[in-house]
This record gives C-alpha cells, sequence and structure tokens, in this order.
C-alpha cells in the first residue's frame, strides 16, 4: 500500500505528497493511472516536490478516492531509463578487471603446475600489460608503463603471487580513484537544476485573462508566468501578484522558507512551497540563473589551475627518474624484485588527481552555499587575492534607494500629498527609484490618486494626467531639457542635496517644478563587519570605487575603515584604478553589480558579481553571487585559503610519503605487494582527504 499525505484541499482540488515519487518516476505513466481513478479529471505529478495534484467537477467522494490512491504502488511507476541516466556516475564504473585480476589471485594458489598458473596470471594481468604497451607507444614513459613493467617483471620471475597481487592492488586503486574523480564531478553537476519543460503563461484572450501551458523554452520577455505549489519557477523575474513561501536553498543556500510577493525578485530553480504567484519574465532560457549555473558548470569541470598543470607536469618528470632508480637498483643488488617494488612506487596518481578532486570539491561546496565559482584558476587567485576593490553601489551599499525627504515647492501641497502623487504614478513600474517611493508611501498610508493612463519615457521618467493636469516625474534632464520646466528659483536647495550625495526624483505639475523627493542608498550593516573579517584573513588592502560626489564617498569610507576611496570615477577609470593596482604587485578581487563595472571586472584577477547584479556583470565576473549578502565574500575567501591550504598539504604529502616507498623499494627493504599496498593506500587517503567538506 503506498502511503501518501493530503497537504492542501478545495472543493475541486487536492495535493498530495507521495515520498516514492521522484526523479526516477514515470510521470506520464503514473498521471494517466491517476487520471484514471473515478472522480479525477485531471492530474499532474510534480517529481522534484515529490507531489501529485488531482482536480474534479465537484465534491470529492473522500472515502471513495482514498480507497482508489491506495490501490497505486506509486514505487511501481519508476522509469529504469530515467533510473539509469539519474545514477552517479560512480555506480557505473567498470568492476570487471578488479573482478578479473582477485579471480586470478584466487585460482593460481589451487594448483601446482607453473604454467597454468603463468596462463591463469597472464590472461588476470593482460588487460594491464596492453595498457602500458599502448601508452608506451602513444605517450612515452607513464604510469601506466611502470605499473606494466612491475607486473611483467613479477611474472618473468615466477612470482606470480606478487603479480596477482600487485595486480588487484592496481585495478583496485585504479577503481577507487576513478569513482573519486568522478564523485568530485557529480558533486558540481548536482548544482545544475533539471530543466523545468511546461509553464503557465496567463494570456488574455477576448478580453479576458486565462492560463495557458506553454513550453518553458517559448516564454518569451514581459510574459507573466504563473507558478503555485509544489511547482520550480523556470524564469527569472518580479513577482506582479500573489503572495508564496519558497524554497531557495537550491540556488543560495538558505535553510529556510522565504515570503516572495510583488515587487520581489525570483530566480529559475527555487521551488514554491505554498501559496501562488505571478511573475513577469525578465530572464528566459538561456539567460535565467539556472543555464548560467550549467555554464558555470561546465566552466568549473574543464578548467585546469596552474598548480594542477604543475602536479601534472612534475609527475611526468619522475617517471624516467623512477624508471632510472629501478635500473640503478638492478645494477647494485642484481636482484629483480627490487626492480619490481621501485617500479610501483610512482608519484603520478596522486598528483595527478588530489588536486583536481580538490578543487572540485571546494567549488561543490561554494555552489551548495549559493557562491558559483566558474573554475579551478578562480579559487587559487583568489587565495592569493591581498587587494579587495568594492564598487560602491550595490556592494557595499544595498543598492536600494530609501526615501529621506520630500520638499514641496508649492504651498498647495503638503509633503505627504506629493509623495502620493508620485507613488499612485510609479507604482507599476519596478525601477528601483518607483519602488523606493511606493514603499515610502506606504509606510505613510499611500492614498491612491486617480490620474490617467501612464506614459513611461525610457531613462528619462513618467507622464501621465491628474484632474486634466498635466504630471511628468523623472531626472532633471527630462523635466528640465524636454519638458521646459524651470529650476531656477530652487537651486539653492538642489545643489545642497545633490552635493550630500542624494539622490533626487523630481516632480512637475502644470508646468511648474512641484517638488523633489530625495533618496540614499544606505550602507550594508554588516558591511564593517566583512572589511574587517576580510583583514584578518590575508587581505592587505580594501578599496572603493565610485561615481557618487567625493563628500559622500568619504563619509562610507572613514564609516566603514577602508584604505583607500576614489569618487567621481567614470567605467573606464575604474578598470585603470584595477590596472594600477596590479601594476604595484596587488593581486586584485574587484567586486561589481552594475553595468558600468564590467570593464573593472575583467580587468581584475578575480571579479566577482553580487546576487542583483547586471547581466553583462554576471558574465564578465569570475563568481557570481547568488544571495545579497557581502558575508559570502569572507566565506568564499576562506574557501579558497583553505583548498590551498589542503592542496599544498597534499603536494607536500604525496612527494614525500612516495620518495620514501622509492628510497625503501630501492634499498630493498620493500616487497613489489608492500610497495604496491603503501602506493595506492596514500593515493587513496589523499583522495578521500580532497573530498572532505571545508571548514
Amino acid at each position: 500500500m503506498s502511503q501518501f499525505l493530503c497537504l492542501h484541499k478545495t472543493k475541486t482540488r487536492r495535493r498530495y505528497e507521495c515520498p516514492l515519487i521522484g526523479r526516477k518516476t514515470d510521470i506520464d505513466a503514473l498521471t494517466i493511472r491517476l487520471e484514471s481513478v473515478v472522480g479525477v479529471t485531471s492530474a499532474k505529478v510534480n517529481p522534484i516536490a515529490r507531489t501529485f495534484t488531482l482536480h474534479s467537477n465537484g465534491d470529492w467522494n473522500v472515502a471513495n478516492l482514498q480507497k482508489e490512491l491506495s490501490k497505486i504502488d506509486f514505487g511501481s511507476f519508476i522509469n529504469f531509463e530515467r533510473a539509469k541516466k539519474c545514477k552517479l556516475n560512480t555506480n557505473d564504473c567498470d568492476t570487471f578487471g578488479l573482478w578479473r585480476s582477485i579471480t586470478a589471485l584466487a585460482l593460481t594458489p589451487l594448483t601446482s603446475d607453473n604454467n597454468t598458473k603463468l596462463i591463469i596470471s597472464a590472461l588476470g594481468s593482460m588487460p594491464l600489460l596492453a595498457r602500458g604497451v599502448d601508452d608506451l607507444i602513444k605517450s612515452g614513459l607513464t604510469s601506466k608503463v611502470l605499473e606494466a613493467m612491475a607486473v611483467g617483471v613479477s611474472l618473468a620471475r615466477a612470482d606470480y603471487t606478487a603479480a596477482n597481487s600487485t595486480n588487484v592492488l592496481l585495478e583496485l586503486g585504479e577503481y577507487i580513484e576513478e569513482t573519486t574523480a568522478q564523485k568530485s564531478d557529480e558533486l558540481i553537476k548536482e548544482l545544475g537544476k533539471p530543466n523545468v519543460d511546461k509553464v503557465w503563461v496567463e494570456e488574455v484572450v477576448e478580453g479576458k485573462k486565462v492560463l495557458k501551458q506553454t513550453p518553458s523554452l517559448s516564454v518569451k520577455i514581459g510574459d507573466i508566468v504563473v507558478a503555485g505549489a509544489g511547482e520550480t519557477i523556470a524564469i527569472d523575474g518580479h513577482v506582479v501578484a500573489g503572495v508564496a513561501l519558497v524554497n531557495q536553498a537550491s540556488m543560495t543556500g538558505e535553510s529556510e522558507p522565504v515570503k516572495k510577493e510583488r515587487g520581489d525578485r525570483v530566480m529559475s530553480g527555487i521551488t514554491i512551497k505554498e501559496g501562488q504567484i505571478k511573475i513577469w519574465a525578465e530572464q528566459v532560457g538561456d539567460n535565467t540563473a539556472t543555464a548560467r549555473i550549467k555554464h558555470y558548470i561546465l566552466s568549473s569541470l574543464e578548467e585546469k589551475s596552474s598548480i594542477g598543470l604543475k602536479a601534472t607536469k612534475l609527475a611526468d618528470k619522475l617517471v624516467p627518474i623512477t624508471l632510472g632508480l629501478s635500473a640503478l637498483s638492478y645494477l647494485v643488488t642484481q636482484n629483480t624484485q627490487n626492480v619490481a617494488s621501485v617500479l610501483q612506487a610512482d608519484y603520478s596518481c596522486a598528483l595527478k588527481l588530489a588536486t583536481p578532486v580538490a578543487f572540485k570539491s571546494a567549488i561543490a561546496q561554494a555552489g551548495k552555499e549559493g557562491i558559483l565559482i566558474k573554475g579551478a584558476k578562480v579559487l587559487e587567485a583568489l587565495a592569493s587575492a591581498d587587494t579587495f576593490v568594492f564598487d560602491k553601489t550595490g556592494t557595499l551599499t544595498y543598492g536600494e534607494l530609501e526615501v529621506i525627504s520630500v520638499t514641496s515647492f508649492d504651498e498647495d501641497w503638503t509633503k505627504e500629498e506629493i509623495l502620493n502623487l508620485t507613488a499612485s504614478t510609479e507604482e507599476h513600474y519596478f525601477h528601483p527609484v518607483a519602488e523606493a517611493v511606493v514603499k515610502a508611501a506606504k509606510k505613510l498610508g499611500f492614498v491612491h490618486m486617480h490620474h490617467e493612463e501612464v506614459e513611461f519615457i525610457a531613462a528619462h521618467g513618467v507622464k501621465t494626467t491628474v484632474s486634466g493636469k498635466e504630471v511628468v516625474i523623472g531626472s532633471r534632464h527630462f523635466l528640465a531639457d524636454d519638458e521646459k520646466i524651470s529650476f531656477e528659483e530652487h537651486e539653492t536647495k538642489i545643489d545642497k542635496s545633490l552635493k550630500e550625495g542624494k539622490t533626487i526624483l523630481y516632480v512637475g505639475f502644470e508646468g511648474k517644478l512641484l517638488g523633489m523627493i530625495e533618496m540614499f542608498d544606505k550602507v550594508r550593516e554588516n558591511a564593517k563587519d566583512v572589511i574587517k573579517k576580510l583583514k584578518t584573513i590575508g587581505v592587505k588592502k580594501v578599496v572603493m570605487l565610485t561615481g557618487d560626489v567625493s563628500s559622500r564617498a568619504l563619509a562610507i569610507s572613514d564609516e566603514l575603515g577602508l584604505d583607500e576611496v576614489h569618487a567621481n570615477m567614470l567605467p573606464q577609470s575604474k578598470a585603470k584604478v584595477i590596472k594600477q593596482l596590479k601594476e604595484s604587485g596587488a593581486k586584485v578581487v574587484f567586486v561589481g553589480d552594475g553595468i558600468n563595472d564590467a570593464p573593472a571586472l575583467i580587468s581584475s584577477d578575480v571579479g566577482v558579481s553580487m546576487f542583483k547584479g547586471a547581466d553583462i556583470t554576471k558574465v564578465s565576473a569570475d563568481i557570481s553571487l547568488m544571495k545579497d549578502d557581502i558575508e559570502a565574500l569572507v566565506d568564499i575567501k576562506l574557501l579558497a585559503n583553505r583548498a590551498m591550504s589542503r592542496i599544498h598539504k597534499n603536494f607536500n604529502t604525496t612527494v614525500g610519503v612516495n620518495s620514501a616507498i622509492l628510497l625503501g623499494a630501492s634499498l630493498g627493504l620493500l616487497t613489489p605487494v608492500i610497495t604496491a599496498m603503501l602506493h595506492n593506500g596514500t593515493t587513496v587517503g589523499l583522495l578521500i582527504n580532497s573530498m572532505k567538506k571545508l571548514k
């Protein structure tokens, strides 16, 4: 009997949770079976949320429904092709070679005939010997050539126990190495969320709003996508209606569900736990957060770090040394057992595998905490970084304007009335200025003022009519140059606000300047603490670049304890400062969020884009934060430091331990079997250490 729990019910809809439903479930087959239940008009299965939803035309016969559902074996609806695709690659590693070598080791002692022992041992070792010959022809001297020579020497000496034991240990070590390496790839691949095939889009048909299910890839910018409980959001955008509780742990690392309502931004890949929301599609298809994650994953798997390349080159260089020592050992001792032992002790496996596995594990760990890193080189560069450069807006500040005062230039209009007028006009837009005004009006008890249709003029402002009189709201350029409204009478007050670093929204009414709304971008509460922490983990200098006025920039610098500040900066000027810092020997991390930050991001050693950053910023950046918290910068710097520390320790351990093994084998102190055990044991130990979660 299947177990299921009713999570939500209405007169025509019931949603159940069933733990037996998952990614391996054959969704189509289960949907057809559910729709065959008496009284059910339609059904929908959500394998991610492990739920199914049933619809009917009227009241439910609950007793009969429960009885019918209890007859369904949900566990039997496993699509075995889907299940095969969902398996970890580590389950697909070839074990045939391991069992073949074990069989040869087990059978050899059962016969007393040396020829039979040779045949069994040769058959068991043949793939290893063939790989060695193939590598020798194609690549020259490699670790595979040394391993094949070690087993070949033991076979030539008729030491079948040593040959088969060595072969077993080599096959076991290779299997564990392959499994570990693939598991590290899987850790990163887990960050790539499954595609959402279909979504509900709101359309207007004959003057009525209707929902139409459509492929997610066909959604266009500006479409209204409707998502409800149990569904995964397929696009990035802003909520325009409704309230929902969403689980965004997969994207930001937050464990607690978060409330989303009008004006809030949502990302693809997050799941709705409760409620329903309508989302204005801002990013679709390959531009969504989920698509960018998949791009990062490909970069992470393919890119090699400089220390990884160094390890590979060193391992290759040490192969001839190992071969030379085996020859020297034979010349000195005339003992072929010593030769077989020396040939076992190569550096290649541990040096070549432990480093990339450690990098991939760290990248996967960061991803689960809402920090996307493009590859191993980025993590390596971040660990050596000693200078952090911040753009001000959206990084050290929230990037969200807050209304701090309203000034009326007309005695017949109160400050509250000007704020209500502006909010009534701006409430239909998601521009940061508009959102700040609406938020401030709501705090004071927003009273909506009736107006005609609003005309939005890009990069300028808005225009509408109230009681037959024209209202224009926006920038000074829009009101003064385009609408010919005079500012002369109020220049002193305006200049004073601008010198204080405030952002001003101007309101015009009947061809006159009615008032102005002054806004400020608040400094993040944890910014000062983050800068202090960065300086305790290897950062020597913290710099701020901003296009803001000097007075405001210096005030923030003093408040946060910055080492250097540059104000009134143009985009190309920011990149120039980065270049100068690098020329002075600094390893620079630049943190930004705006379109104008792209040149600086590209110029820096490591570019970090903030959660609310512009698309070009995220494309240009090496690291992308999927949560709006600069504390993540401390986390990722620490993670990079500790990852590199682990890699250096692994590197030194590999060289030290394998050198000791090589010396012991050269002096005849270790048999081939003991050498193989020590060598493979060291490699496996280092791989396991590389996979451990960094604190």
